[in-house]
């Protein structure tokens, strides 16, 4: 077993558990990693069961392999533009034995019509990059320079892929800074995309959000609740009882 998963690693990646339903993931110290974000989306996104679910730059794969931990009857088309990532991924379905589940493209999400069916799904999820691509200090490394700030994919983009790719009344599950919801709700609307549930994520009690998630539905009535705040960590700095549930500790 181990020289089988040890086949299916390029020099200076590792196997990491993701301590869930035996779901393991291959990274690369190189490359984006996937961090908290992407735990707490995953947990925020509602999926049912046998939902056709669409991830708008998946990286790592992590949040097809986590929406999948919790509805194993689920199917996914994972989009990524990255063609070392997107192999990378591809190998972690292989790893997982989830080919036949979970299918990663090496395109670009900007032409998802032209190789995802329109209409056809019941969730689309997006850890989209986080700041505009003038807004803060670019990183010299390419791969996480596309994936922590805007250049070639917006969140106009992201938007509207969404809105493509989902059925009517079907939700579009995402996070992205708490400074950028003013512009969140403005582009979603355009796309028809009515934001319906919110979830702002504080460190501490103390501090202001400096995330927040946010579930939208294409072409439904306004109307929006704001739901209880996460909160990391406790005044102490330990985790909060709702970060170790979220994290599967207890």
């Amino acid at each position: 077993m181990n020289n089988e998963m040890d086949s299916l690693l390029l020099p200076g990646e590792r196997i990491d558990d993701l301590q869930f339903m035996n779901l393991r993931i291959i990274q690369s110290p190189d490359a984006f990693r996937f961090g908290m974000d992407s735990v707490l989306l995953a947990d925020f996104a509602r999926v049912r069961p046998r939902s056709r679910v669409c991830d708008l730059g998946t990286g790592s794969g992590i949040l097809p392999l986590l929406l999948y931990g919790r509805s194993p009857d689920i199917t996914c088309d994972a989009v990524e533009i990255q063609p070392d990532a997107a192999e990378r991924a591809g190998r972690s379905m292989r790893l997982n034995g989830l080919e036949d589940k979970i299918t990663v493209h090496n395109r670009d999400l900007k032409e998802a019509r032209a190789f995802l069916p329109h209409a056809a799904f019941d969730l689309v999820i997006c850890n989209p990059p986080y700041s505009p691509e003038k807004a803060s200090l670019a990183s010299t490394r390419p791969a996480l320079r596309t994936a922590r700030q805007e250049g070639g994919c917006t969140l106009e983009d992201v938007a509207a892929a969404a809105a493509w790719l989902l059925r009517s009344r079907a939700r579009f599950s995402l996070m992205l800074p708490a400074a950028r919801l003013t512009d969140a709700f403005d582009t979603l609307r355009r796309h028809r995309l009515e934001p319906k549930r919110l979830r702002l994520v504080h460190a501490n009690v103390q501090r202001p959000a400096r995330l927040a998630l946010m579930e939208a539905m294409l072409d439904v009535n306004p109307g929006l609740i704001i739901e209880a705040p996460l909160i990391i960590h406790d005044l102490d700095g330990t985790d909060t009882q709702e970060l170790r549930r979220i994290y599967h500790m207890e």
